[in-house]
């Protein structure tokens, strides 16, 4: 294929629009343009840590076209779109879920992240589950939140993830230490609590889109009793947070779809932290330039190996390319 200004020898139409790489194998495309083939990486915003002795959030849904790359739950790579220069799209960039108060609750789930345009079906990742505390269920996700501790038959049922986006979270432990289970992540799936440790977030993926490996999506990890001799689940690799142990469970990191850690217990109980935001990052050939709409949060980078990428950050409008 050849890069911008050139030409693949393809019949022209008068379609207009995003087309798939099945209308550039047939020979599609927009009339007088070549086409624009744009990779994405869409990470929903991940789920909150439950309250008290409670699960990890689960990460936000991972959805990936990156050639040689997994996309959530280690699926096949995704197909690229064909952009047509002159028309938009719609991004949307998840934030994620609230953490469980310390009342207790459970976590929240994240908001999903999604990419959309004429022609193009919508791409969109789910938000991450939320992390249960004892006797409530945590919630299904893009990756699953994890079982509390403590919590008779409701440690043993952890929330499932979504297929090609992230997987389940893990069991709670009924029994001193009363431990939490982990979130899942979009690589793996959470830990379950044991004796004496409560379990770890599932760990996310790596991607070069932005041209250096960055892991993101990891999911929570469970929250602890301090009173035993437990130790808190750690967050997956990928912006997961760590679980209170007799404390409350920390944040996920921004913009990574993370799952927040499940608050633990002491004297008093405690909260989960909040889950991350998620991301949307593009990458097209050097020779385009993004207009990013009114509504979105992004940068475009300099261009670098042929690409340019923009990442969004936050917020839902309308993006452009121009040559």
């Amino acid at each position: 294929m050849a890069g911008p200004g050139g030409s693949i020898g393809a019949k022209r139409s008068s379609t207009t629009g995003i087309l798939s790489l099945t209308d550039l194998q047939q020979g599609i495309l927009p009339a007088g343009l070549d086409p624009l083939v744009i990779d994405y990486l869409v990470i929903a915003g991940g789920g909150g840590g439950g309250g008290q002795l409670a699960g990890g959030g689960g990460a936000g849904g991972y959805r990936s076209s990156v050639s040689g790359e997994s996309s959530g739950r280690l699926s096949a790579n995704e197909t690229a779109f064909l952009y047509s220069v002159g028309t938009s799209l719609t991004v949307a960039v998840g934030g994620g879920g609230s953490g469980g108060a310390a009342t207790p609750t459970i976590g929240s789930q994240g908001t999903n992240s999604s990419l959309s345009g004429s022609g193009l079906s919508t791409i969109t990742s789910t938000g991450g589950g939320g992390g249960g505390q004892p006797n409530v269920y945590p919630t299904n996700g893009g990756s699953g939140g994890g079982c509390a501790g403590d919590g008779g038959l409701t440690q043993n049922q952890p929330a499932a993830g979504t297929a090609s986006q992230g997987f389940g979270g893990g069991n709670g432990y009924d029994l001193a230490p009363y431990g939490g289970g982990g979130g899942g992540g979009a690589g793996a799936a959470g830990g379950a609590a044991g004796n004496p440790a409560s379990g770890n977030g599932g760990d996310g993926i790596s991607s070069s889109i932005t041209g250096s490996s960055v892991t993101r999506a990891g999911g929570g990890g469970g929250g602890a009793w301090s009173s035993y001799t437990s130790s808190a689940g750690s967050g997956g690799a990928g912006g997961g947070g760590n679980g209170g142990r007799g404390a409350d469970g920390s944040n996920a990191t921004a913009n990574t779809g993370g799952g927040g850690g499940g608050g633990g217990q002491g004297g008093p109980i405690y909260a989960g932290g909040s889950g991350g935001s998620g991301v949307v990052i593009l990458r097209y050939p050097s020779g385009y330039t993004i207009t990013f709409g009114a509504g979105l949060t992004g940068i475009e980078s300099s261009a670098s190996g042929g690409y340019k990428r923009a990442i969004i950050t936050a917020g839902s409008g309308n993006v452009s390319w121009a040559v």
